[in-house]
């Protein structure tokens, strides 16, 4: 299903406060009417669907509490301090706070990436797939991450993943003719 995170409506014009009283996306139903409605649970679930693929380290392993740290960090540092920079209510100054507290945390970031290819090191993992969806949310909030290096390698790896790129074509509005 694809909500409107403007009219929070379905395309059939269902309010989306019935599926999720929360009111945000993203939501996973089951064939059977369970709900999970935050990333984090989700993007591990998931990952232990597929095993083989190693998104996720094993449950139970120190690894996977560290995926875990990872996760809790891209969700609260992240992902929710773009929230302001998206509200037209929001005053400028505001938005200027916000945009240096998430510079700093870019910052970080790109001293965590020093010598890696990935967050955990060499293995692509959901917390890489979090993170690149939340750091293209840099360039239409107007925060410059230009300079960090090891995040701009990141992006790079992560956007040429033939997963990534599929996803991105199916994410982008149809051609006008």
């Amino acid at each position: 299903m694809l909500a409107s995170t403007k009219t929070h409506k379905l395309l059939d014009g269902t309010d989306y406060y019935t599926i999720n009283p929360k009111g945000y996306v993203p939501t996973l139903e089951f064939d059977d009417g369970r709900r999970l409605t935050e990333g984090p649970a989700i993007v591990q679930w998931i990952a232990d669907q597929v095993p083989e693929k190693k998104l996720a380290p094993p449950a139970g392993t120190f690894e996977r509490y560290r995926l875990i740290e990872w996760l809790n960090f891209i969700t609260t540092e992240v992902h929710k301090s773009f929230s302001p920079l998206f509200n037209p209510a929001m005053p400028e100054e505001g938005k200027a706070v916000m945009r240096d507290k998430l510079l700093q945390r870019y910052r970080w970031l790109d001293e965590q990436l020093a010598g890696k290819s990935w967050l955990m090191g060499e293995q692509f993992t959901v917390a890489d797939a979090y993170l690149f969806v939340v750091t293209r949310w840099t360039a239409p909030t107007k925060i410059d991450i230009s300079g960090l290096q090891n995040v701009q390698a990141f992006m790079r790896r992560a956007g040429e993943r033939p997963a990534v790129q599929r996803a991105l074509a199916a994410e982008a509005p149809p051609a006008k003719s």
